[in-house]
């Protein structure tokens, strides 16, 4: 996969993208981030990439045409590009980001990430250049730099082969509508606090059963609404049921 980002501030990425599962995802060409500096696409000597908006009103506004030129310089034919990558712009206006999305994206070949800043950027480049907008919560930061890193971050470990195991994906928080069931490690008592038994029985029947009962149960008491949409069988919807009225 190959992912360019469009930003004022391409040092941001600097320290994020070169520790941890990312780093190891780019050293073994599993993905390719290009960062790209929207001022390189100026022509004035001061390299401006505001105004202030017309109307009047507080605060500047990104300018469309180093934003659509940055995009032309990394995919010339606009209209193909269009067509067949996904364009997002990172902005609190944006859908909110989940595992869903990440899923979504992670199907892609090459996708843009378009980074946000100051009072948000020119109506022209919404409505004929990004093909999305997401936005990872219900806050307004300042600027999409953080915001592309959390997506880069949830896409990527979708990869096949970025994570050391596949298998850690299926457990995922949100991976199967409900939220992870509890983990523990030796020692197997700290403190005078206990591992649960069923942990330390070897059956591996009950282990998947207890860890199904706690994964619903600790969905109901942080996140109910994804109850909802979870896929639960009648004996489950029965328990949450239970758990309710209890």
């Amino acid at each position: 996969m190959q992912i360019d980002i469009l930003t004022l501030f391409p040092q941001m990425f600097e320290s994020p993208f070169s520790t941890g599962i990312l780093k190891r995802a780019i050293d073994h060409k599993l993905v390719r981030i290009n960062i790209c500096d929207i001022r390189d696409c100026t022509h004035d000597k001061h390299h401006t990439v505001d105004d202030y908006a017309y109307g009047g009103g507080a605060g500047m506004v990104l300018k469309p045409e180093p934003i659509f030129e940055a995009v032309e310089s990394i995919k010339p034919d606009i209209e193909e590009g269009v067509n067949m990558l996904p364009i997002i712009l990172l902005t609190p206006q944006g859908r909110p980001f989940s595992q869903e999305i990440a899923y979504e994206l992670s199907r892609y070949m090459h996708m843009i990430l378009i980074c946000g800043r100051y009072e948000g950027v020119d109506e022209r480049v919404r409505g004929h250049l990004v093909t999305d907008e997401v936005s990872i919560g219900d806050y307004v930061l300042s600027g999409g730099e953080l915001a592309a890193m959390v997506v880069v971050d949830a896409v990527v470990r979708l990869l096949p082969g970025v994570l050391g195991s596949e298998a850690s994906l299926l457990d995922d928080s949100y991976a199967t509508g409900l939220l992870e069931y509890p983990q523990y490690t030796r020692p197997d008592e700290y403190k005078g606090w206990s591992v649960p038994q069923v942990l330390l029985s070897g059956n591996h029947a009950q282990i998947a059963n207890w860890r199904r009962e706690q994964a619903i149960l600790r969905t109901l008491e942080r996140r109910p609404d994804l109850l909802d949409k979870a896929n639960l069988s009648l004996e489950e919807r029965r328990l949450v049921d239970r758990l309710k009225q209890s």
